[in-house]
């Protein structure tokens, strides 16, 4: 007959196992939920503030600029023709070369007007011997005082015919009229030219003139003495241009004034019929208050910019003046002072938080 023994303990052994586990996840539970509780006591929700660049608006010094095209005009340009229907007998300038004032030019054909000459100079001797004979008469009263007259009257009319073919002779040199530059030459020698053929041009472009429009508005702005700056296609140099003369009156079909001023031109760099882009300056201010043009916010009532007050975005109203490619002038609507909002402008709404990455 087979005996089993049992021992007490050993009977219990699986009803304290079951007891310390029981007790091991009541003290994770309750230990988990006062770790909860403290959390929830402790954290605060987070505030979400948008990253944004500004600028703090100072007064600086702003001139009111206007930009306008203008045409580089010579100094003094005229086209050489003759006065007589004769042939070239020399072309005595090279083309593009400088002249100076007197210079001869172009010869024409003269040789019958110097013969005509030569034969009035014989008759004015003869005239004049015989008007001195018969003043010696007249004074002895040998003659009529008719006949002195008429012999006196005589010798006036040769001198006369001399002086007339003179000036004709003198027009068959063409002579420079000023200090300038020979253009093209349109004529050669044997070329038979009449009053209305143009043998070349000349212009003096020691000072250089430009011609430009300005609109009605700004005709009390600019006026002589006042001086501008210009630039030209062909170079990036900026110059220096004097208003020298305005129109009398506005051109009625574009409300515009004609203004002429004038440049110096040592190194013959500035070329008539050039265009020139002009600046003129209107106005300068020392207290002007201007933001970067990306601050603006255009809408159907006008421009506003965002402010930051508090650390929140509140929306101004602004009127602006003189725009530029980076900036532009605010009339009206912010103070000294005042910090412009000019990036994220998209993500931003009246009221929002906002925290500054850069701030000048």
């Amino acid at each position: 007959m087979k005996r089993i023994f049992r021992n007490p303990l050993m009977k219990a052994i699986p009803y304290a196992l079951g007891f310390w586990l029981l007790a091991f996840i009541i003290e994770s539970c309750v230990s988990r939920a006062d770790d909860l509780s403290a959390n929830a006591t402790n954290s605060k929700p987070a505030v979400m503030r948008t990253p944004v660049d500004g600028i703090v608006v100072q007064p600086s010094e702003i001139s009111e600029e206007l930009e306008v095209v203008g045409t580089l005009v010579a100094n003094q340009r005229v086209d050489i023709v003759s006065e007589l229907t004769r042939k070239i007998v020399r072309v005595n300038v090279k083309e593009g070369s400088k002249v100076k004032e007197g210079a001869l030019l172009f010869q024409l054909d003269d040789a019958d007007l110097q013969a005509q000459l030569e034969r009035l100079r014989q008759e004015e001797k003869l005239a004049l011997l015989n008007e001195e004979r018969l003043k010696d008469l007249i004074a002895n009263e040998a003659i009529a005082q008719q006949d002195y007259d008429q012999a006196s009257t005589n010798l006036k009319v040769i001198q006369a015919q001399i002086r007339e073919l003179q000036v004709t002779i003198s027009k068959t040199r063409i002579t420079a009229p000023f200090n300038g530059q020979v253009g093209i030459i349109n004529v050669h020698p044997g070329s038979i030219v009449s009053v209305n053929t143009i043998l070349t041009d000349i212009e003096d472009n020691s000072v250089i003139k430009v011609d430009f429009s300005v609109p009605e508005k700004y005709t009390n702005t600019i006026y002589p003495g006042s001086v501008h700056t210009f630039k030209i296609a062909s170079n990036d140099k900026e110059y220096q241009t004097k208003v020298i003369a305005r129109a009398a009156s506005l051109k009625e079909n574009t409300r515009t004034l004609l203004v002429r001023s004038e440049t110096a031109n040592p190194n013959g760099n500035l070329l008539p019929g050039q265009s020139a882009r002009l600046t003129l300056a209107l106005s300068t201010s020392d207290s002007a208050l201007s933001v970067a043009s990306n601050a603006l916010i255009p809408s159907s009532k006008g421009y506003s910019v965002y402010v930051s007050r508090n650390n929140a975005v509140v929306p101004v109203p602004v009127v602006i003046g003189q725009r530029s490619e980076s900036a532009v002038v605010i009339t009206s609507g912010l103070q000294k002072g005042d910090t412009v909002i000019t990036s994220n402008l998209l993500r931003l709404v009246p009221g929002a938080p906002i925290q500054f990455v850069t701030l000048q």
